[in-house]
């Protein structure tokens, strides 16, 4: 029987990706013609290019959360043999809810982000794109436990591992900078 663990190795490299942001601003992702051929079709649409207008945690665009989720899960999955394909075009459109969601509350009166957001996202994304029922379950239960249903597939629960790092990760780098240079204080010149 395969294994059905990342060795510490992986981890560690796991953790990498998370913590750096170059490599997609660089975008090697499309190095990888395999993970192209899976998700081109999202990453060349130009409402998906628009999330890098919205912020998503620290300094990290939604665009570039997104992706990192999308080849994390995408890598995990074909390591492990389940439904890459899936896992890396339901990642791509896991917060693909096209809004500011600093500001949403105070601009609609709209609260609960962390509760609604998975709606919304597979609401856009069903409008844009063919997704099969396990995409729409991982984006719908990628936030578990935080909504209540958790999501049916192996690769529903790796886009849940790789969302909570990736997003543990971006928005405590800012942090560290912040502490580790000065608490926000312009250096001398």
């Amino acid at each position: 029987m395969k294994n059905m663990y990342l060795t510490p190795e992986e981890e560690k490299e796991a953790l990498k990706w998370a913590e750096d942001s170059s490599w997609v601003e660089r975008k090697d992702y499309n190095m990888d013609s395999e993970y192209i051929a899976c998700v081109k079709d999202i990453l060349d649409h130009e409402l998906f290019q628009s999330m890098d207008n919205y912020m998503q945690h620290g300094d990290t665009t939604c665009k570039a959360h997104c992706i990192k989720v999308s080849y994390l899960s995408y890598s995990i999955c074909r390591k492990l043999g389940w439904e890459y394909r899936e896992a890396a075009r339901a990642g791509l459109l896991h917060d693909f809810f096209l809004y500011d969601w600093h500001t949403r509350a105070r601009e609609t009166g709209e609260r609960f982000h962390g509760f609604t957001h998975p709606r919304i996202a597979l609401k856009n994304a069903e409008k844009h794109f063919d997704l099969t029922e396990n995409e729409k379950n991982m984006i719908l239960r990628h936030m578990w436990p935080l909504t209540p249903v958790p999501p049916r597939t192996k690769g529903g629960m790796v886009i849940i591992y790789a969302d909570k790092l990736c997003g543990f990760v971006e928005t405590t780098a800012r942090i560290k900078r912040w502490v580790l240079y000065g608490f926000g204080r312009k250096s001398a010149a």
